[in-house]
């Protein structure tokens, strides 16, 4: 077996010696601190999170949400358009319960440069003061107003993707299922990094990576409780699209999985559900790599090459 890249020992390392980092043991008072932390522009924030590539520019504004103001943050390729770009709704990760926009500066404006796409990363309400579907609809909000609003953004409202990471994945997946169902926008693409599909929770990687630095058995069954309500159905196909009745007619997907991640088989599950149903799929795997690398460049060797496969896949989708 190969040794671990030094990036990853020490972001394990890192996260084991600040055990608050978990959410299986945060309280409450320190989740709804963390929920309203901006982040500061340092140093850290970059090794763990990257910055926004030069030659793009961000603008932050908010619409009318399902609840509330929904605030979003918007990358756009400072060059000259010669027609209207693709449009790419992003989605972060954190359980459902973490994360806000900084944390898709690095990833969002790297595919706004390198797909030549506007991207729209959307800052939905989060559990557990907003449960499901709180955030999902916001999300379904977000694609609405997206292509609605396409052409003031410099945009194409026929070649929209959706993106994300861990359960922003989650949020991409179930928006291409329920933009189907409600016959919404027509998405053309799904580019998913270590997606949760499935709330069983119960599948080898489960077991393998159960402890987990970055992500553990614990940490997902905390953020199922807090997004859920009690007794609700872990298997709906809103919250485990793995379980959906029919994945016929989705995008074509890139889905990305991390080795050493506890989520892994659900993404290649994921995949293979696609591909028995006729969807094209690219399924792009990373051994040494944890749950979340894709999100420091500074620190994982393989972000880049990651977000490199991701934007190839997406220029495939949005220039045939």
């Amino acid at each position: 077996m190969q040794p671990l890249p030094f990036g990853v020992r020490f972001f394990e390392t890192l996260f084991r010696l600040m055990p608050n980092m978990s959410i299986a043991k945060m309280s409450l008072e320190q989740i709804e601190k963390s929920q309203a932390q901006v982040l500061p522009d340092n140093l850290m924030v970059k090794l763990f999170l990257g910055g926004t590539q030069k030659g793009v520019q961000v603008a932050d504004r908010a619409i009318s949400g399902p609840g509330s103001s929904l605030p979003l943050r918007i990358y756009t390729p400072a060059s000259a358009a010669l027609a209207p770009r693709p449009l790419v709704l992003h989605f972060h990760g954190g359980g459902w319960v973490l994360g806000n926009l900084r944390s898709g500066d690095w990833m969002c404006s790297t595919v706004a440069r390198d797909a030549d796409a506007v991207v729209i990363s959307v800052d939905y309400r989060l559990a557990p003061a907003h449960k499901f579907p709180a955030g999902l609809e916001d999300c379904y909000a977000a694609l609405i107003w997206a292509r609605d609003n396409a052409a003031s953004l410099g945009a194409d409202p026929k070649r929209i993707g959706v993106m994300g990471d861990s359960a922003g994945g989650n949020l991409a997946t179930v928006l291409c299922l329920l933009s189907k169902d409600r016959h919404g926008p027509q998405i053309c693409h799904q580019a998913l990094l270590y997606p949760v599909t499935d709330g069983r929770m119960s599948t080898e990687s489960y077991q393998t990576f159960k402890d987990g630095a970055i992500l553990s058995a614990a940490d997902m069954q905390a953020f199922y409780r807090y997004y859920l309500e009690p007794g609700m159905d872990p298997l709906d196909w809103r919250i485990s699209p793995l379980h959906a009745a029919d994945h016929s007619g989705l995008p074509p997907a890139l889905i990305v999985v991390a080795g050493r991640d506890p989520l892994h088989d659900e993404g290649v599950l994921y995949a293979e559900k696609l591909a028995a149903a006729g969807v094209p799929v690219i399924l792009k795997e990373y051994p040494q790599m944890p749950h979340g690398f894709a999100s420091s460049p500074a620190l994982s060797r393989d972000a880049r090459p990651a977000f490199a496969a991701l934007t190839r896949a997406q220029r495939a989708a949005f220039y045939p």
